[in-house]
């Protein structure tokens, strides 16, 4: 069942629809650290605005988030080659 919740980034609240417990929590995990890294950057950088280090936070995350994408692929072609290999030595024991 949908929640209607209210995130607090970067000083500002946003009205969301969380629409399972699930994404509720992931939502507010996410609104955290986007806060805690937000907040970092207003420490080193005061004097740029909200909207420049929520920018570094956003290509930073995008970045991050590509990277375990590619990571992932990779171990996936990983996997496979090795269940091919593992079905192939299964296939000579016979």
């Amino acid at each position: 069942m949908a929640q209607n919740i209210k995130l607090k980034i970067a000083g500002n609240e946003y009205p969301m629809v969380a629409p399972t417990p699930e994404m509720e929590e992931a939502m507010r995990l996410a609104a955290d650290e986007i806060n805690r890294k937000y907040y970092s950057y207003d420490s080193k950088y005061p004097d740029k605005s909200t909207l420049d280090k929520l920018i570094i936070v956003t290509l930073n995350e995008t970045v991050n988030r590509i990277a375990c994408q590619k990571r992932m692929q990779q171990l996936g072609e990983e996997a496979k080659e090795l269940q091919d290999d593992l079905d192939a030595y299964l296939a000579n024991l016979k």
